[in-house]
């Protein structure tokens, strides 16, 4: 999000995690570290907010949470098992989620990261690898869901969706996959890269349907 005023139209639309993507890799960060720590500050009972981050070690990861008064992660970099498992020993009240980039057919690699850090971490998000730009999140595409949803299925942690949702398309992906959850960013933007009222409210609303098809409570974020 943009600013306090993105955060409470957001809220307003019925979504209930907000991320602060902050020391991205390709991507620029949309607000200062103070700013977003002021939104926590201000709307902190309103919803969950939590770190978006490619910082990969532990110190500078639970560094930056304390700073913004955050309890949730969400890691995009290449982060070892042992930084994760040290995350968990120096604060266990911190909820880990860990990513899992589709970068085409990979399912075998993402299986084995599942086994790997499913017991160190709170949930998994998938995501859409962008070959032009390097990018490993935000990149508002859409992968094979059939991977997803094979993860969800392998999976002994909840597995949140992400890569290209938009309004259109989240209620036919909630089916196929099954997720605890869905990710949306440049799908509810307008040209100006700030979120919509009329989108946000629209793909919840979509999503609300989507997961009670399913029948499951959903997390939106």
């Amino acid at each position: 999000m943009i600013d306090i005023a993105e955060a409470r139209l957001l809220i307003e639309c019925g979504v209930r995690y907000l991320g602060f993507p902050l020391v991205l890799d390709c991507h620029k960060e949309d607000l200062t570290t103070d700013a977003a720590a002021a939104i926590v500050s201000e709307l902190g009972s309103q919803a969950t907010f939590f770190l978006i981050t490619y910082l990969n070690r532990a110190g500078a990861i639970l560094e930056l949470c304390r700073t913004l008064s955050v309890n949730m992660v969400q890691l995009h970099g290449e982060t070892d098992l042992e930084q994760i498992q040290l995350l968990k020993q120096e604060d266990p009240q911190l909820k880990i989620v860990k990513s899992l980039i589709v970068r085409g057919s990979n399912m075998g690699t993402l299986i084995d990261e599942v086994r790997c850090y499913e017991a160190s971490v709170d949930s998994f998000i998938t995501d859409t690898f962008d070959p032009v730009t390097g990018a490993s999140g935000a990149t508002g595409r859409v992968h094979d869901w059939e991977i997803s949803r094979r993860l969800v299925a392998s999976s002994a942690r909840p597995l949140i969706l992400a890569g290209g949702l938009n309004a259109g398309n989240v209620r036919q992906a909630i089916r196929t996959v099954r997720p605890a959850g869905v990710d949306v960013h440049t799908g509810i933007e307008g040209r100006d890269g700030r979120k919509r009222y009329d989108l946000t409210r629209r793909f919840v609303k979509e999503a609300q349907i989507g997961f009670s098809e399913i029948e499951l409570e959903p997390d939106v974020c």
